[in-house]
């Protein structure tokens, strides 16, 4: 028996039954698991989530079409000519 590293769950594994690479599924929080040695077992979480997260974050550090970074306004620049 293995426990599933996000949840604790036991898992009925095998292991003369598992290959090192293999994706398995915890019946508890349904977390794809993916087998990173055998003899003894060891699964790590596959996250897809956090892959998201990092496309996302790259994405928001590219700067602006003007060279600013994200988010920043050319409004500060435009109201101090303003008052000259």
């Amino acid at each position: 028996m293995i426990r599933c590293p996000e949840c604790s769950a036991e898992i009925d594994v095998d292991e003369d039954e598992v290959e090192e690479g293999e994706i398995l599924s915890c019946p508890e929080c349904e977390s794809e698991l993916e087998v990173s040695q055998i003899h003894p077992v060891h699964l790590n979480v596959i996250s897809e989530d956090a892959d998201d997260d990092d496309d996302e974050e790259d994405e928001e550090d590219e700067p602006g079409e003007n060279g600013d970074a994200p988010g920043e306004d050319d409004d500060e620049e435009d109201e101090e000519e303003d008052e000259e």
